[in-house]
């Protein structure tokens, strides 16, 4: 049999929503959806936390669904809300990207197609393929100490190979988000942390892709203080995985949805 007869197994496209969690970027979100590959997306939704700025506007003369928080939830509380958009409006694949620019929407079709062929459950973003390439793109020396340190401490409890665990870009199944125990997760920062440990704990797999890193003036960031609340969060969050794991407790982020 010739190579070219053999018969390729295809699977639905799928729907595919991009969600974004949203706070003050009325100068960065169209950037950001021009970069999307045309019919990468069926549908785009941004979650506006309280914005100070015009960001909703924005969001509506780009043709965006837009969904305002009545009060500010926190970040974890916007994807939670995305998340529940998403899996409404009967996404198969959900797309998280920061609506700052700072992550390249291209990838996305990428992402996507990983997921869909199987090979992984979950994707990240990568922002430090290189050291040079990091720094150069204006990521600041401490922050990248702190990313390439705690990353490595969560691929060795979590048994993973990732190149940064704390991307604003992130890919997921449906089955990601109907499985994992998601809603009960903390609304401040470190929602992406136990997110990750769920779903290693579930047993899904991870992937990443690599994406430049763009820090500029207009980008969002937490400052130093917020960053070592959420790097000693993270190192909360990964006592509790291996606890959990050996059988020496129990933490309600791993308890299986009812």
């Amino acid at each position: 049999m010739k190579l070219e007869d053999t018969p390729v197994e295809t699977k639905p496209r799928g729907k595919v929503i991009a969600v974004m969690p949203a706070y003050n970027a009325a100068l960065t979100l169209e950037r950001t959806i021009q970069d999307i590959p045309a019919g990468s997306v069926d549908e785009v939704i941004l979650v506006d936390d309280c914005s100070k700025d015009n960001t909703v506007e924005v969001a509506r003369s780009l043709g965006l669904t837009v969904i305002p928080h009545e009060k500010n939830l926190g970040y974890g509380g916007n994807q939670k809300t995305c998340y529940r958009e998403a899996l409404d409006r009967g996404a198969d694949y959900v797309v998280m990207i920061h609506p700052d620019y700072q992550y390249d929407s291209r990838v996305i079709p990428v992402a996507v197609e990983l997921i869909r062929l199987g090979i992984c459950d979950v994707i990240l973003g990568s922002r430090i393929r290189t050291r040079g390439e990091a720094l150069q793109g204006g990521m600041p020396v401490w922050k990248y100490i702190a990313n390439r340190c705690l990353t490595f401490t969560e691929n060795v409890i979590l048994g993973q190979n990732l190149g940064d665990f704390h991307s604003g870009f992130r890919a997921y199944s449906r089955e990601v988000l109907e499985k994992l125990p998601w809603e009960g997760n903390t609304d401040d920062f470190a929602f992406d942390s136990q997110f990750l440990a769920q779903s290693v704990y579930f047993g899904f797999k991870l992937g990443d892709v690599p994406v430049p890193v763009r820090y500029f003036e207009e980008a969002s960031s937490i400052n130093f203080t917020r960053s070592c609340k959420y790097g000693f969060t993270t190192l909360w969050i990964l006592l509790q995985f291996l606890l959990q794991r050996m059988g020496l407790g129990r933490f309600s982020i791993f308890r299986s949805r009812q």
